[in-house]
């Protein structure tokens, strides 16, 4: 029998783990650990009560937020969530992406070709790596505890909650609102 199937047998696993192939942070270009051209996006889940779940999506030059509602965590529905979402950005504003090692990017690359986004992966257990959107996802506990059921808020109330967060004054913008920023970006 073979190691991995014998050790799933002890571990009360029923399939053995698998390693997605994933392109590594350390690939990622320099302008997106410098902050300096917009367009580079840090990725997460943010869990609540009963396996419930949203997107939230932070760009690292404007520390814009954007809030995406999942009706389940498979990598199937989270890649089509995040290419739908990512589809209303302007072209400019879609360079990259960096996830955590979840294996709910497992379909990386339907979601790069489908939205032109190369994906990057941060390493294990690394959450630095993804800075702004872990800090994000502490300010979004202040309005979703993790005993808050994620099914219940409606993408309006999301929006409403993103919003709000992009339009709080940063002292790392220099009290400059996410949404200022990248106003001017675009323009």
């Amino acid at each position: 029998m073979r190691r991995d199937i014998w050790d799933s047998l002890f571990t009360h696993d029923a399939r053995p783990h698998t390693k997605i192939l994933t392109v590594p942070i350390r690939e990622r270009p320099a302008e997106a650990e410098d902050r300096a051209i917009p367009g580079h996006w840090e990725g997460d889940l943010l869990a609540g009560a009963n396996d419930t779940n949203i997107d939230t999506l932070v760009e690292r030059h404007s520390r814009f937020t954007m809030l995406v509602k999942l009706a389940r965590r498979d990598s199937a529905t989270v890649v089509a969530a995040l290419a739908k979402a990512i589809g209303t950005l302007p072209e400019e504003l879609r360079r990259s992406l960096t996830w955590d090692q979840g294996k709910e990017m497992a379909r990386h690359k339907s979601f790069t070709i489908a939205t032109d986004l190369q994906v990057y992966f941060c390493d294990p257990r690394s959450p630095w790596q993804r800075g702004s959107n872990e800090n994000t996802n502490g300010l979004l506990r202040q309005y979703f505890p993790r005993s808050t059921n994620l099914s219940q808020v409606s993408q309006d109330q999301l929006d409403a909650v993103a919003l709000q967060l992009n339009q709080r004054p940063r002292k790392t913008l220099n009290f400059e609102t996410p949404a200022d920023r990248l106003q001017k970006v675009l323009q």
